[in-house]
């Protein structure tokens, strides 16, 4: 009886180092990359097809996220020949255990490098916010990136139209949803971007589809449990993925790096590729 005991105890410690090297070690230090098609309706014929790129919550300087995993990253998304590549905030990084403060300057400049038909945009969150958001603000806009705080922007391409809206952080701005929408005419398919998904509730109807991040898709995702903790007041609701609700859509990337503990279980850091397509 002790000989089984004693082996149920060493299998069950092999089980559990396994299973804390996979999600503190091996798990947070992939790269993946994943494709979604997503249909909108209505979506111009003309942008049938428009390739998005997001990044988001890269927390340069957690562990196993520094520079050069970075210029990994660029490098990817260049690759992937994106129409539109849009940054979902937290470049930076203010606690996280074993990690190391990267100035938002030389990640602003590796950012910097991504190449888009249509551009690249970019909204702050809440970590952004809590070191300097200005500076990071500024490091990203000398980066040639668009930050876009409660404002929208018409963008175009030969015969496809559509407006990006940038929505500020829930958590640390206003988040002015009419000032936002204010130059926006009434009839034009509209993107939205923004940090936290949490704003998705107070869009209008005519917001087709917003980009978030900052729930890394819990970090930890259970099986049956599912997600213990999303940094979201709505629980799961809107933890990661497409979300489709009411006729608007909702995609919410798992992010690249981590916060607060280093650990990924179950949602791996992720480049996301969204293509769009018209109903």
């Amino acid at each position: 009886m002790r000989r089984k005991l004693k082996s149920v105890g060493v299998v069950l410690g092999l089980t559990l180092l396994a299973l804390g090297g996979w999600a503190f070690w091996w798990e947070p230090s992939m790269l993946t990359q994943k494709q979604y098609d997503i249909a909108l309706n209505p979506w111009p014929s003309a942008c049938d097809g428009l390739k998005v790129t997001v990044i988001s919550d890269l927390h340069v300087g957690s562990p196993h996220f520094d520079l050069p995993k970075l210029e990994e990253v660029v490098k990817l998304a260049n690759k992937a020949n994106p129409d539109v590549v849009l940054l979902g905030g937290d470049y930076v990084i203010q606690s996280v255990v074993g990690g190391s403060f990267v100035n938002p300057e030389p990640i602003a400049e590796e950012l910097g490098k991504l190449e888009a038909k249509l551009g690249v945009y970019s909204v702050l969150g809440n970590h952004d916010w809590w070191f300097d958001g200005q500076r990071v603000k500024t490091a990203l806009e000398e980066a040639g990136i668009r930050v876009l705080e409660d404002e929208a922007i018409e963008v175009e391409f030969q015969e496809c139209r559509f407006w990006l809206v940038g929505i500020g952080d829930y958590w640390e701005r206003a988040h002015d949803v009419g000032k936002a929408f204010r130059d926006v005419p009434g009839d034009a398919p509209v993107l939205v971007l923004t940090h936290n998904p949490d704003v998705f509730v107070d869009l209008p109807t005519r917001a087709l589809i917003t980009f978030a991040g900052h729930t890394h898709g819990g970090q930890v995702n259970l099986p049956i449990i599912g997600p213990p903790v999303t940094m979201s007041k709505y629980g799961q609701r809107f933890v990661v993925g497409h979300i489709e609700e009411e006729g608007k859509h909702l995609f919410v990337s798992p992010g690249l790096g981590t916060s607060i503990l280093p650990i990924r279980f179950r949602v791996p850091p992720e480049i996301s590729f969204v293509v769009l397509r018209s109903q």
